[in-house]
């Protein structure tokens, strides 16, 4: 009786449809297989080289990995690739926070993908000083961007680098043009220190500008303005239009009290609503006909030869900057060093000099 009453229970569960498993089978193999078996140099070259975007991002990660071992392969990879790139236009984006700068890279992306040229945007985000980490969030702000097939997304954390910018980002550029793309973006975290170290990685230099912030003509912006090769006012649409039109004027007359550039290029301001998509060819347009100045009046090339010997120095910097703080000597004298700063027993720059001599006799052993 009992039995009987259970199996009339309103509690019971009837057996229904087999239910397919939740992660593709296939998939998970696939996965499995490509953490077990490590990839050669010559694996990630080849997989780059035919533009596999697991390859490449699996690159990128090398670049950006800490590990000596990394570092290594990393570099042999970048070797291999280098003679297969130099052929895109690449592009340095920056603005306020809430200027709009990923609604605006994806209209302009999608502008560019339509034309039929592949598009890579490295996207720098900013990680905590707390907790090291960052959101990497820029995928879902580029919904229509993140699954076209001629585009490639990559967010990477700023990792406390100067600025905010990823200290591989130069040498992520190489990958992605040896992957066949023809632009690349470079986003930025915000106007800051970042905006010149991007602009000496990049043909040219876009900032992204607000209307009726009320400080249009304030000279804390000059710096970032002469490094501008294009301004671009955003939401210029609605109630905001007639803002972004006066803004405009405004800065274009701010731009001509600035010398003449060496690129022979006179900075242009142009307005665009990425929501509305109206401005954004204008935008891509300019970009283009300033590529084509620059390369007949050979400022390009130059400019390139100029970033390459650039970043040769900064290579040079930040390798005896870690090889300085990865002297075991070194080490064990900073911290009683640091105690002595901090209890007035020495000053900082006695403090310095001494770890400076400890770090050269170590190397003269």
């Amino acid at each position: 009786m009992e039995e009987r009453n259970k199996s009339k229970s309103a509690l019971t569960v009837n057996s229904g449809i087999p239910q397919p498993p939740q992660v593709n089978p296939n998939a998970l193999t696939h996965i499995r297989k490509n953490k077990k078996d490590k990839l050669s140099v010559s694996d990630y070259v080849e997989g780059i080289l035919s533009g596999n975007i697991s390859i490449l991002s699996q690159g990128i990660t090398l670049i950006e990995s800490s590990l000596p071992k990394h570092h290594i392969i990393a570099q042999q990879v970048i070797e291999q690739c280098l003679p297969h790139a130099g052929k895109s236009v690449r592009v340095g984006i920056t603005g306020v926070p809430g200027v709009g700068k990923s609604t605006f890279i994806e209209a302009l992306g999608v502008q560019i993908t339509s034309q039929g040229k592949k598009l890579a945007v490295l996207a720098i985000d900013p990680s905590s000083e707390r907790s090291k980490g960052s959101i990497l969030g820029d995928k879902t702000r580029m919904e229509v961007l993140s699954v076209d097939p001629n585009a490639y997304i990559r967010p990477s954390p700023s990792a406390g680098s100067l600025g905010g910018v990823a200290r591989k980002t130069r040498e992520s550029i190489v990958l992605c043009e040896a992957a066949g793309f023809d632009v690349v973006f470079i986003e930025t975290v915000g106007v800051g220190q970042s905006e010149t170290a991007v602009h000496s990685m990049v043909d040219c230099f876009l900032l992204l500008m607000l209307a009726g912030a009320g400080d249009e003509l304030q000279g804390i912006k000059r710096g970032i303005m002469e490094m501008a090769d294009l301004l671009a006012i955003t939401k210029a649409d609605g109630a905001n239009l007639q803002k972004a039109m006066m803004a405009k004027a405004e800065y274009t007359s701010a731009l001509h009290l600035y010398p003449p550039a060496e690129s022979g290029w006179d900075p242009r301001v142009l307005t665009c609503s990425s929501l509305e998509k109206d401005g954004i060819a204008d935008v891509w347009n300019t970009i283009s006909d300033y590529i084509a100045t620059t390369k007949e009046n050979e400022f390009f090339q130059n400019k390139r030869q100029h970033q390459s010997k650039y970043w040769m120095f900064e290579t040079i910097n930040e390798s005896l900057r870690e090889s300085f703080y990865d002297n075991v000597a070194i080490q064990n004298l900073l911290t009683k060093l640091e105690e002595d700063v901090l209890s007035n027993k020495l000053t900082s720059f006695a403090a310095a000099q001494m770890l400076l001599d400890k770090y050269f006799d170590n190397l003269k052993e």
